[in-house]
């Protein structure tokens, strides 16, 4: 293993992480790809991030850091996307356990770098909220990035700081983060794309979605989550720049102020302090919410004439495109129909279809 990637936040940059490697490195070596098993509530109705204990079939890479092949399985009622990731794609997918805190995460990289000895070492986030202070009132999802962010930091060994698709996860507004982005390392093109296109066909990130949109060349505004968040789609979009390590610790008070930690309820605390919130309580809230929802279904007929009034409801504040989690969202479906929604969407009407993304304008337009 030549090659070690850490997916700052989990999720979509496990897979965003997948696409760096062979854009960047090639098929050399398949690399390791560090990441957390926190997935959405949609497909994991169990709040916050999985451990080990969440699994059966976890295979050691170190005394503290556990790989996740395709043959393991989380531990019902938790899910995962990290298995199915691991058997459509060549690297080997190692858990983040973030229950020990800072602290703990802090030695699985020391031990993953002790036993891989790797050439390179990359964080990688998509969307750039590594770099917030915490407080920004449009912040959402700080912890896991600030967490990861805190343990490299701690690391002896060089670590380089990437960020891609700047502003993509709606977290934190492009004119934010430039001056704070360093030098452009690559940008992703619709080649890139390729390795990993199986994976977006059912992998529900969104931030990652409209990372591979924009290298292949989607251009426009993407309307995103429940709150119909607008994300501009721009040529800022597909590229990767360095950052400083050190520069994003002094801006990101919340990775500051956790260093020492050695529990996520310690995290969580401090998430609280600093952030104003912890972001596990939202899902637990959310996920209380969902257990009182009715089951749904889905009606074909009545779901194209609710998404013919969104659409032009969204055509006329400017959107272009939107994600299928937004669409599920907005006419009010669970999130468990997100792919059979999909699906009738897709086969219904092809031609709207800017993969991974749905267009909401016309094809005449």
């Amino acid at each position: 293993m030549k090659r070690l990637i850490v997916a700052a936040g989990g999720g979509g940059d496990a897979v965003a992480a997948a696409m760096l490697h062979t854009a960047l490195y090639g098929d050399e070596d398949q690399a390791v790809i560090l990441t957390y098993a926190w997935d959405r509530l949609l497909i994991d109705p169990v709040p916050g991030p999985r451990g080990p204990n969440n699994f059966t079939g976890l295979q050691h890479l170190t005394p503290a850091v556990r790989a996740v092949p395709a043959e393991a399985r989380p531990i019902a009622p938790a899910g995962s996307t990290l298995p199915r990731l691991a058997a459509e794609l060549p690297h080997t997918f190692a858990l983040i356990d973030p229950h020990h805190g800072v602290e703990g995460i802090t030695r699985q990289l020391e031990e993953l770098v002790s036993h891989f000895s790797p050439e390179s070492i990359d964080l990688l986030d998509v969307g750039g909220d590594i770099l917030a202070r915490g407080d920004e009132p449009t912040l959402k999802s700080p912890l896991a990035d600030a967490v990861t962010l805190a343990a490299c930091c701690q690391v002896n060994a060089p670590i380089r700081l990437l960020v891609t698709g700047p502003g993509l996860d709606g977290e934190l507004p492009l004119d934010d983060l430039r001056g704070a982005l360093g030098p452009i390392v690559h940008t992703f093109t619709a080649r890139d794309v390729e390795p990993i296109s199986s994976v977006l066909e059912w992998h529900p990130s969104e931030a990652t979605g409209m990372l591979a949109a924009t290298a292949r060349g989607v251009r426009g505004t993407c309307e995103m989550r429940d709150a119909g968040l607008p994300v501009p789609l721009t040529n800022e979009g597909p590229t990767v720049h360095e950052v400083d390590l050190d520069e994003a610790l002094s801006r990101n008070e919340f990775a500051r102020g956790i260093t020492t930690t050695a529990t996520l309820d310690d995290v969580e605390a401090l998430s609280r302090e600093i952030c104003g919130y912890s972001e596990i309580d939202y899902e637990r809230n959310k996920a209380t919410w969902l257990k009182e929802q009715a089951p749904a279904k889905l009606d074909p007929e009545a779901a194209l004439t609710q998404l013919d009034q969104f659409e032009a409801e969204a055509r006329s504040r400017g959107v272009t495109h939107t994600t299928f989690r937004r669409i599920t969202e907005a006419l009010n479906f669970n999130g468990s129909l997100r792919e059979d929604l999909r699906q009738l969407l897709i086969t219904s009407r092809p031609e709207k279809y800017d993969a991974p993304l749905w267009r909401i304008t016309a094809s005449a337009e």
